[in-house]
């Protein structure tokens, strides 16, 4: 499964995962983009106030997924494989990672990070975020 990760990039803890996850992938066909590039509401088929709420994965076939499933998917494309996916898919296991997703991206501006994508890449971004 090819796609692109969309992630807050103008938090610190979001853009820490989005480049570990970089890292780890063994495929090439990881792809992210922050969440503040003009469009990224279109191109996902979601309201532009809930893009916020978490990150967003657009597969290859068109899927959106969020949230924690979100972050399984992007791991499954960057290291090859659907077991991420199908341990997300266990009886249980999702509605526990969502749960915990939930909890961490409520309060992930508290969390140590890096340098903000938007910060060090402004030009990724699109216009500044008002104050």
């Amino acid at each position: 499964m090819d796609g692109v990760l969309f992630f807050d990039g103008h938090c610190g803890m979001c853009t820490r995962a989005r480049n570990r996850l970089m890292r780890l992938d063994r495929t090439g066909r990881l792809r992210s983009e922050p969440l503040q590039r003009p469009g990224v509401a279109e191109r996902l088929g979601v309201a532009a106030q809930r893009l916020p709420e978490s990150a967003w994965w657009l597969d290859s076939s068109g899927a959106v997924f969020a949230g924690a499933k979100a972050m399984n998917a992007a791991l499954s494309t960057a290291r090859g494989t659907t077991v991420p996916m199908r341990i997300y898919s266990l009886p249980g296991v999702g509605r526990i990672q969502e749960w915990i997703y939930r909890w961490v991206a409520a309060h992930r501006y508290r969390f140590r990070g890096v340098t903000p994508l938007c910060e060090s890449e402004p030009e990724r971004c699109g216009p500044p975020r008002a104050s």
